[in-house]
């Protein structure tokens, strides 16, 4: 039972991209649909299990939930530009390398020498892992890369506040939840109002990708509850899954074409930035 909690975020997570891609929408529908769906969630786990939560948690987990939206926002403008199987192991390693060198230096994470040796180590093998995913043999691809790029990079530091933030209160899991949930709705409003796409309230592919920020929540409860059934570590690795099903899945369920190279190529750097996270999750 706890290795099938352990599933949910994995599936939830991987699935999500290849939903949100399906449902179509710009990104700001995207993004809308997401804070909305996630919102909800975060209110009936809030109401069942009433986790107590000072105002101070409250507001710094709800600045990280703000701040997980300006990286999704770049992931989402990153699908267009350049497909969920070239975004997302790009994303995952960019995402793991920041945390994790966050980690050592503001937490004191991977203390000992062989620890830090360790996952430096891992660093480099996710780096590489990224970089093969990016290869690319069309033009057409490299232009969309490029294009994407300029967008996901600068945006991943979005990613990093969002798990850096929590770390900084003492609080549980359940009482970060809601106020994350609350930052990603509001992320999402001020991210529609201030780009001028207030029009989105009224596209229906706003109100479809709901479902896309429910499976988000669902996941993320799920994340918690599997850390502390199984320990952070594995309850960690295990949801690094989630990564081989969305770039697998958008080249076999969105279709997006890659070359014989381009494939291989992107399997073995998948493979990399597993190890590269497994290593660092065990540190």
């Amino acid at each position: 039972m706890n290795i099938l909690i352990a599933l949910i975020p994995a599936l939830g997570w991987g699935l999500n991209p290849l939903l949100l891609s399906k449902i179509g929408g710009k990104p700001v529908n995207q993004t809308l649909g997401t804070g909305m769906g996630a919102l909800v969630v975060g209110l009936i786990v809030q109401l069942m299990f009433q986790p107590s939560v000072t105002t101070n948690v409250f507001l710094l987990s709800a600045v990280s939930g703000a701040c997980w939206v300006m990286g999704q926002i770049g992931q989402y403008t990153a699908y267009a530009k350049m497909g969920v199987s070239t975004t997302m192991p790009i994303s995952t390693g960019l995402q793991l390398i920041g945390t994790s060198v966050i980690g050592v230096l503001m937490f004191g994470e991977w203390s000992g020498m062989v620890a830090k040796l360790v996952g430096f180590a891992a660093i480099i093998l996710m780096i590489i892992g990224v970089a093969m995913t990016a290869v690319t043999d069309s033009s057409e691809s490299r232009a969309g890369l490029m294009s994407g790029l300029t967008v996901l990079v600068p945006t991943t530091i979005g990613y990093w506040a969002y798990s850096a933030l929590p770390k900084a209160v003492s609080a549980s899991s359940l009482s970060i939840f809601f106020p994350q949930m609350v930052g990603i709705f509001i992320g999402a409003i001020l991210y529609v109002l201030l780009s001028g796409h207030a029009s989105a309230f009224k596209d229906q592919t706003s109100w479809l990708n709901i479902s896309a920020g429910a499976v988000f929540g669902v996941s993320a409860l799920a994340y918690i509850f599997s850390a502390k059934a199984n320990g952070v570590a594995t309850a960690y690795v295990i949801t690094q899954l989630s990564v081989v099903i969305s770039t697998l899945g958008g080249m076999l369920v969105l279709g997006e074409a890659k070359s014989h190279r381009e494939f291989r190529l992107t399997l073995i750097g998948l493979g990399l930035i597993v190890v590269g996270s497994i290593m660092t999750a065990f540190l």
